[in-house]
């Protein structure tokens, strides 16, 4: 066989593996170098272990409803070294079904650290540091993203970062989260359920900054019911671990204040990993944000692409992959397929959710654009009543008469909001959408909008 490859893919997480698989099943020559684990940091360090603790945070936070069904319990207690080994065995078995997937797509894998030494050449170095040349005729770049830390904050076993925080072993007593963007909100989500006290520290004067004013606004009385202190319109000052944990100076409406915890959780949102050595010797164009590429996933330099958290954007699993989906089209053929930032749904996996995809109702009126907005409530759906799913609402917006956003909050948001993401996807009209036809009793007719 030849040495030479049709794509070599540097990066394991979910853009890489779509791009490998994808290639592969196009007959192509593929080869995917991962330096740690496959999955990326949505297996390892983000999307995967984070909805396992959800999903332990949310079953123990739910005994509270079995009364109210007339289901009694005895007495309960938070194990979180069981929730921890169950966390891991999650994270094990996504790696190993990413592994296999790559296997059965008949796609070659290497653990080891590949270097893009030109458009067309890749050193493959292993864990022995012995390395190999090898040669293409294209290279994605998948090497995802890591933690942004704030200038003079400085990390420790009691100042985590959203990676640091999956290797805890014991609940903290209480904790100061920094930054309520989703990161932040998960993460308050699990430790509140499970007891711990949670400061939540956001700067601008909304959490979840990106989303729906609306949506946000109901997450944090649900936050606050909670029991979480949600400080927004909040500057940090300093952090600094204490005799006995964390101590962090800040302000808010003018006025200094200090907060204590155990420890503290930074959720500063995350950046793209730039190999800034590699992109400089290659000439390519990135700035802080990311690697710049054009529509079809190719960088400025010819034969090279990206996709996922490295060109910056949301950083969304999903989205990575519906990059490399194009990239890939655009390297061989085979497909017309694009990429449309306003079509890649959201999800906040807190309880309750916000799922999102599309124009809200604000950046709809920025815009400019004549809209029209139609909302049903959780409250009027028999399902959700008879399931204790409490509060939330669905909300659709048109612009001349086509679906143009969607937010759903509540419980099982995510799952409810694809049918949206598709609808907005293909711009579908009132009238199309009052000719679907959704079973009764279900969560689903809450998108039951008029024609």
């Amino acid at each position: 066989m030849s040495d030479k490859y049709d794509l070599i893919v540097i990066g394991g997480g979910p853009g890489g593996l779509a791009a490998a698989e994808m290639a592969a099943a196009r007959k192509k020559r593929v080869l995917i170098i991962e330096k740690d684990g496959w999955g990326g940091t949505c297996t390892h360090r983000g999307c995967i272990p984070t909805k396992a603790l959800l999903t332990c945070s949310k079953f123990y936070s739910d005994l509270k409803k079995l009364k109210r069904v007339g289901v009694h319990v005895g007495q309960v207690a938070v194990d979180f070294a069981a929730m921890k080994k169950h966390q891991q065995q999650i994270v094990k078995i996504a790696a190993l079904g990413a592994q296999k997937s790559l296997t059965d797509a008949g796609v070659e894998s290497k653990q080891g650290l590949g270097e893009i030494l030109s458009p067309h050449e890749v050193r493959l170095t292993d864990s022995s540091g012995q390395s190999q040349l090898l040669v293409t005729d294209n290279i994605l770049i998948a090497w995802g993203s890591q933690p942004q830390i704030l200038a003079d904050i400085q990390t420790s076993e009691r100042v985590l970062t959203s990676d640091d925080i999956l290797g805890m072993t014991t609940l903290p007593s209480a904790m100061i989260i920094v930054g309520g963007s989703f990161i932040g909100v998960e993460y308050a989500t699990v430790f509140a359920e499970l007891g711990v006290k949670v400061i939540l520290v956001e700067w601008l004067d909304q959490i979840l900054p990106q989303e729906d004013e609306e949506a946000a606004d109901f997450l944090h009385q649900e936050l606050t019911r909670q029991g979480i202190a949600v400080h927004t319109s909040t500057r940090l000052i300093s952090l600094k671990e204490s005799a006995d944990g964390v101590v962090m100076q800040a302000e808010k409406n003018g006025e200094a204040t200090e907060m204590r915890a155990a420890c503290a959780l930074l959720c500063t949102g995350r950046k793209p990993l730039l190999h800034l050595e590699q992109l400089n010797k290659l000439g390519m164009d990135y700035t802080s944000a990311g690697i710049r590429v054009d529509e079809n996933m190719m960088t400025s330099v010819p034969a090279i692409y990206a996709a996922g958290d490295v060109t910056g954007g949301m950083m969304l699993a999903h989205r990575a992959a519906r990059q490399a989906k194009v990239a890939v089209e655009n390297m061989f053929g085979g497909g017309d397929c694009a990429y449309h930032e306003n079509f890649i749904p959201s999800v906040v996996y807190s309880h309750p959710q916000i799922a999102r995809v599309g124009y809200t109702r604000k950046r709809a009126r920025d815009e400019g654009l004549n809209i029209e907005v139609f909302q049903s409530s959780y409250s009027a759906n028999i399902i959700a009543r008879a399931e204790l799913m409490g509060q939330g609402f669905v909300k659709v917006v048109f612009h001349q008469d086509e679906i143009i956003g969607a937010v759903i909050v509540g419980d099982h948001a995510a799952d409810l909001l694809s049918p949206l993401a598709l609808a907005v996807s293909n711009k579908l009209t009132r009238k199309q959408l009052a000719a679907w036809v959704i079973p009764h009793p279900t969560l689903s007719e809450m998108m039951n909008f008029p024609g």
